[in-house]
């Protein structure tokens, strides 16, 4: 018990020492209509969350109160979220999410890149004066405690670890691939190479970058200097820093379950397919994401809402959802809902029929719908008798359809303006 008390310690003292950058800026251009009018991590997630509230809600759990959130895109939605929902930290107790967006303190360009993001903000985190900085992605879905990152980076002397996955060799071509010493030392880097290589002790996995970075503060600038002063630069972590740092004290830190060891739960929500899919699996009976976890919870802007509502219980129209998660302020009047997620202020109305479906907030489905496989963002009005997902052909001619079959739906598509 001592033992485990002054480990918490341990930890606690690199979190209180660490700055997290999360890097918000991202068009996400995968994710299509969706991030037409606002940024990647601004997306919402989970019937109630936007992405970015899961590495917000990660530094957080961590003991990581020093955080900035580095903005560019179509960033009003993105900034109106942390305003409403992340505004509640103590200064006067040195906490803060601070928004960072570019303001050309250092050139009079915008962001040329994730490495450049950073470097234009040197100043103001010279004044935070941190001895780790922590970069994030702020467009991935995760549990993760950045407090076992740091201890692991002191532990082994690294300058910089990178935070990495194990996925299956056929996957791994499509991320930066780690290769790795016994010791975890990155050996070489591949960027989305077409032959992997597998981690030590595996001939199926590999160590694909998580875009999370852990720095001495010190070693962080004068790379980013280095980068700075080079011209064939694209300012990129990925594609410059890492590839430079093979060999010069870099580590590769394997995130894995505490207790099973096995991989842990990542999602890269990149593209409308995945998205859709990873929305799904938290209807599942047992979903790897367990948004019930009371010891670490996902933390979010909500506004206060009525519950879920259920209304008719006649044979014609009962309403009714199965295998499915509805958010406060729903209606399900007299239409049936299978597999699938509803976000907060959705109302279906009588006789329409949900199959997998991703209903995002304030969506009205009117009667006799039926939807499959789909994709409805936020603020539709789907007309009375229509169809969704029935006829891919026809959905190609009026929606966008991807290329695992999934139907999205924005109001601009069916000639609404934005809400």
């Amino acid at each position: 018990m001592i033992e485990q008390q002054q480990d918490r310690r341990y930890v606690s003292r690199l979190t209180n020492d660490t700055l997290a950058l999360i890097m918000a800026g991202g068009r996400g251009s995968r994710l299509q209509q969706l991030t037409e009018w606002r940024a990647k991590p601004a997306v919402h997630f989970g019937g109630k969350f936007r992405i970015i509230d899961f590495p917000l809600s990660n530094c957080v759990n961590s003991g990581i109160r020093r955080i900035g959130v580095l903005t560019q895109y179509k960033a009003h939605s993105l900034i109106r979220h942390l305003v409403r929902g992340w505004s509640h930290f103590k200064s006067e107790l040195g906490e803060f999410v601070d928004l960072l967006p570019a303001s050309q303190r250092t050139s009079s360009n915008w962001y040329a890149g994730t490495a450049d993001s950073i470097y234009q903000n040197r100043d103001i985190i010279e004044v935070y004066d941190p001895k780790y900085v922590l970069v994030l992605a702020g467009d991935h879905v995760y549990k993760m405690d950045y407090g076992a990152m740091l201890a692991y980076h002191t532990e082994r002397g690294a300058r910089m670890t990178v935070g990495c996955v194990q996925v299956p060799l056929a996957e791994a071509r499509e991320f930066g691939v780690m290769t790795v010493d016994e010791s975890g030392k990155v050996t070489a880097f591949d960027e989305k190479p077409q032959q992997p290589r597998p981690m030590p002790g595996s001939d199926s996995v590999a160590l694909a970058s998580m875009g999370i970075y852990v720095f001495d503060r010190d070693f962080l600038f004068e790379q980013l200097d280095i980068d700075a002063r080079d011209p064939d630069s694209s300012r990129d972590f990925g594609k410059d820093i890492i590839p430079r740092l093979v060999g010069e004290g870099m580590y590769a830190y394997a995130f894995t379950d505490p207790l099973s060891g096995r991989q842990a739960y990542w999602r890269d929500v990149g593209t409308v397919d995945s998205f859709w899919r990873a929305n799904l699996e938290l209807a599942e009976v047992e979903p790897e994401l367990n948004l019930y976890d009371e010891a670490w919870p996902i933390w979010t802007y909500q506004v206060q809402l009525p519950p879920a509502k259920f209304v008719f219980n006649d044979d014609q129209r009962r309403g009714i959802a199965t295998d499915s998660m509805v958010s406060g302020g729903c209606i399900v009047s007299g239409a049936r809902v299978n597999r699938s997620l509803l976000f907060s202020n959705v109302v279906v109305n009588e006789r329409s029929d949900l199959d997998e479906a991703v209903v995002l907030p304030s969506v009205n489905v009117g009667r006799d719908c039926v939807i499959r496989r789909a994709v409805i963002d936020r603020g539709c009005r789907i007309p009375d008798s229509t169809q969704i997902g029935v006829d891919l052909e026809a959905d190609a001619g009026r929606y966008a359809v991807t290329a695992g079959g999934v139907s999205l739906v924005t109001p601009t598509m069916l000639g609404q303006a934005r809400t």
